[in-house]
């Protein structure tokens, strides 16, 4: 199994490991999940994947296990800056404005965390393993990038995961229902508690 940060710099050392992860996120969010998102060619993505983004895949022999992206709080993209301040300036119909419990940070010590996902054909005696893999990366990635903490909308239970994996993760602001009964929570995590 392999981790891979992917930016726009370096995407042509990766061969089809990007289109790869677009296409696993299109498997996750628009086949299982139902959501209506943007799709191209079997590949998912939107107004956040620009060069201002960083993605991080999990993968092993060309099919991507778990990805997430990485954005700063700082970009900016026409109307748009990232997905949690663009929701609460309610930009976005999809996601409620009342997600965050204070104004959506713009600094840039604070990256966001999105589209985060593991991938259904992962086995559940792999998952834990995949799902630490993606973190471990994740946090590197992100302390590289010269972050000291990170928003992210993810499942309700995923702080329950992360203190697993030693993240210090908690929620900062409601549970969030969407349509299809998914319960999810923005979380603020702090990358100074993870030391590798």
């Amino acid at each position: 199994m392999q981790v891979t940060t992917l930016s726009f710099e370096n995407l042509h050392n990766h061969g089809e490991l990007f289109a790869n992860m677009l296409r696993a996120r299109h498997k996750t969010f628009i086949q299982r999940n139902n959501w209506e998102l943007p799709e191209a060619n079997g590949m998912e993505f939107d107004q956040y994947d620009t060069p201002a983004s960083r993605w991080v895949a999990v993968h092993e022999f060309g099919q991507v296990l778990a990805g997430v992206r990485l954005t700063p709080t700082t970009a900016r993209c026409g109307i748009y800056s990232y997905m949690i301040r663009d929701a609460q300036l309610g930009l976005l119909d999809s996601i409620p404005s009342n997600l965050l419990d204070e104004e959506a940070p713009v600094a840039p010590h604070i990256w966001e965390s999105s589209r985060v996902f593991v991938s259904d054909s992962v086995p559940s005696k792999l998952r834990l393993r995949v799902q630490c893999s993606l973190i471990d990366e994740m946090v590197r990635s992100a302390r590289s990038l010269g972050a000291t903490s990170l928003i992210g909308i993810v499942p309700e239970h995923s702080p329950r995961l992360a203190r697993r994996t030693g993240i210090d993760c908690v929620p900062a602001g409601p549970v969030i229902e969407t349509d299809d009964d998914e319960r999810s929570v923005c979380v603020r995590i702090a990358l100074a508690t993870k030391l590798h």
